[in-house]
């Protein structure tokens, strides 16, 4: 009972396969037809993706993370926001590894259970990676009028960017 999870996904394909043969249905075919349009939808998303990720390693190698993180942190000291995580918010709607390594690298820092840390922590788990988002699901069924989306999801992690400072602060110090 322990390795349920082992057979969980073993036993779903055979109810599939089951169930297909029972509708007489050619399984196989189905089944090449949805990994050609999976393939077709991967293409689609391929210069989004492309776009993101060079845009992504521009700012790490030019080290414009460090020039935006000077020019915001007098924003951030007015929202008691720590400094410490603004990196982490320029690059959250952006990239979820690159976010990810800076938050690491946060709480090997400060500690999970320092301020920085704890807001770093509610950060990370309220916000999410907006263009890659809107890159993947919208570039899948060709949408390019992007603009609305794009705004209403920046100032959406930009609220929880800021409530993360308020909440922690209010409920821990």
């Amino acid at each position: 009972m322990t390795n349920i999870s082992n057979y969980i996904l073993p036993v779903f394909l055979l109810i599939i396969i089951g169930f297909g043969l029972y509708k007489r249905i050619d399984v196989f075919a189905v089944f090449i037809d949805g990994a050609k349009r999976g393939f077709d939808v991967f293409l689609s998303i391929l210069p989004s993706l492309t776009a993101l990720f060079l845009a992504v390693q521009m700012l790490k190698t030019s080290q414009g993370i460090d020039i935006i993180t000077k020019v915001l942190s007098p924003i951030a000291n007015f929202l008691k926001i720590p400094v410490e995580t603004l990196p982490m918010c320029i690059l959250s709607p952006i990239s979820g590894g690159g976010s990810l390594s800076i938050y690491e690298s946060i709480i090997s820092e400060c500690g999970p259970d320092s301020y920085v840390g704890r807001v770093a922590s509610v950060m990370m788990g309220s916000t999410e990676t907006t263009f890659y988002a809107i890159a993947v699901y919208f570039g899948s069924v060709g949408i390019k009028k992007i603009r609305h989306t794009a705004i209403c999801s920046l100032c959406a992690d930009f609220t929880s960017f800021i409530l993360a400072g308020l909440f922690v602060r209010l409920l821990f110090y």
